[in-house]
């Protein structure tokens, strides 16, 4: 079954995306650290197929940060231990390292479930108005490059049947095998591109005023969706303009308190945001569990 979350309306993607990404580059506080960890790593463990190869990857980038910041940047009050002729190692630096380590491993992981659940022709209908000729260059771009790539794969595959593999050899020869295999593509990409443009031309395209066919239809509860987002969004920019996410790792730890009104306002409404996919796909699995 298709996670619900993907049948939503572009706009809305875009916006939760635009939101999520911006916030978690944002956000220092650990707080909102964490909820932008857990549900970024929710979202994507919902979306993606392969899941333990990325996870996994992206827990090895964070413990590698965490740990590999103090010993690059010994500033803090608070000594763990020294070492390599009294270098410290602090504790202000280590929380600082997991911070950034947290933040850099959760925008990856909102890029990815990205990647996933906005594809080209939901890009094109969000910019395809606005942006008509910048919007057709990126679909196509995103069209292209896994298309070169499995073309190249294919030709590697059938010069490898007949004893010309880019794999084998001396360095001359493999470099001229793998030459040979980016001048076929080549050609083949320019003669694609001539096809394709003799096409659009013969359909009338730039002749005429742009015309675009849509699916997407907004419906109640995605106008109502849209709006609790937003809402979201303005009560997230106030908690930060108040101070509410106020930390300071160097030289010494300084963290918010979250007891105020707006500041605890604006952590709920953040993680609420962050949680639409989740809580999207988990509803729907229990309606379906019901109605099974």
């Amino acid at each position: 079954m298709k996670h619900i979350f993907w049948q939503y309306h572009p706009v809305i993607h875009l916006t939760f995306y635009i939101g999520a990404v911006l916030s978690g580059m944002l956000f220092m506080h650990p707080a909102f650290l964490a909820c932008s960890i857990i549900f970024s790593i929710s979202c994507y463990m919902t979306v993606a197929k392969e899941k333990r190869r990325f996870l996994s990857g992206m827990l090895l980038v964070f413990l590698l940060l965490s740990v590999l910041n103090p010993v690059f940047n010994p500033s803090g009050s608070h000594v763990l231990f020294t070492y390599m002729a009294g270098r410290h190692y602090t504790l202000e630096a280590l929380c600082y390292g997991m911070a950034m380590a947290a933040m850099f491993v959760t925008v990856l992981t909102w890029f990815a479930s990205y990647q996933i659940t906005m594809t080209s022709d939901k890009f094109l209908y969000c910019f395809s108005r606005l942006l008509p000729a910048v919007s057709m260059v990126l679909t196509m771009v995103l069209r292209f490059l896994p298309l070169y790539g499995r073309h190249l794969k294919k030709i590697a595959d059938a010069r490898k049947g007949i004893g010309k593999s880019a794999e084998n050899g001396t360095l001359k020869e493999r470099t001229e095998d793998g030459m040979l295999l980016v001048s076929a593509l080549t050609s083949w990409a320019l003669e694609g591109g001539m096809v394709t443009s003799s096409a659009m031309l013969s359909r009338g395209y730039g002749s005429g005023s742009r015309t675009s066919f849509c699916i997407y239809k907004w419906r109640g509860k995605e106008k109502c969706l849209l709006f609790a987002m937003l809402a979201d969004i303005v009560l997230i920019v106030y908690c930060m303009i108040k101070g509410g996410a106020f930390v300071s790792y160097l030289p010494v730890l300084e963290i918010a308190d979250l007891s105020d009104g707006y500041r605890m306002a604006g952590l709920i409404g953040y993680a609420a945001f962050l949680a639409i996919p989740t809580a999207a796909y988990v509803m729907e699995e229990i309606r379906w569990f019901i109605l099974r």
